[in-house]
């Protein structure tokens, strides 16, 4: 069993976070999905509707892994102390974390990805890029894998991200199988992205 803390913070993008809880929560045996915030015990979306929080960063709780979403609100997240502070030091005691989209800035603007291979949303690529000039970003990529880090591209690519993530731990059958529970289709492919080509980035 592996608890996973799902970081929440004002403005984050809802399928981030529900896309990959939907994936992981077919394995209740195998993860425990935790939402933690800052401060509030329940954290508005982009979209509008709130996530009751589970945990608070002051509860001071370690997590197996992390799952950290983009959205909006990440423009603000990259330039908060208290955000980055706490997530470097859960991302150093976590066995593994994982991006989606923009969440990607929040990370590299830690230090943790200085040196490491990792993508994320192609329409931002820009600006995210800007908060980690050592990553090395790649610019075509549905997700990437470096060590312990997993980085998604935009928002739905979360979900692969997820079934690669399974595939990792549980092997590749078990994914698929996910992948059928959910009727959907799973790009295997880490390095499918016609996205990257339609804003110009390859």
């Amino acid at each position: 069993m592996r608890t996973i803390g799902v970081v929440l913070f004002p403005g984050f993008e809802l399928l981030d976070v529900y896309g990959p809880l939907e994936i992981l929560g077919m394995w209740p045996d195998q993860f425990q999905l935790r939402m933690v915030a800052e401060t509030s015990p329940a954290t508005e979306s982009g979209m509008g509707p709130a996530s009751v929080v589970d945990d608070l960063f002051s509860d001071d709780k370690d997590y197996d892994a992390l799952l950290i979403p983009g959205g909006a609100g990440t423009r603000t997240e990259v330039n908060n102390p208290i955000m980055l502070d706490w997530l470097k030091r859960k991302s150093e005691a976590a066995e593994y974390v994982t991006t989606v989209c923009t969440g990607s800035a929040i990370l590299a603007k830690t230090g943790l990805l200085d040196g490491r291979k990792a993508t994320t949303n192609k329409i931002a690529f820009e600006w995210v890029t800007t908060c980690g000039p050592d990553v090395d970003w790649q610019k075509q990529a549905r997700w990437v894998e470096d060590g312990k880090y997993f980085t998604s591209s935009g928002v739905s690519a979360g979900m692969d991200m997820a079934l690669g993530f399974i595939a990792h731990l549980m092997g590749q059958e078990a994914a698929e199988q996910t992948a059928d529970w959910a009727e959907y289709d799973w790009h295997q492919d880490a390095g499918w992205d016609p996205f990257a080509g339609k804003v110009g980035l390859v």
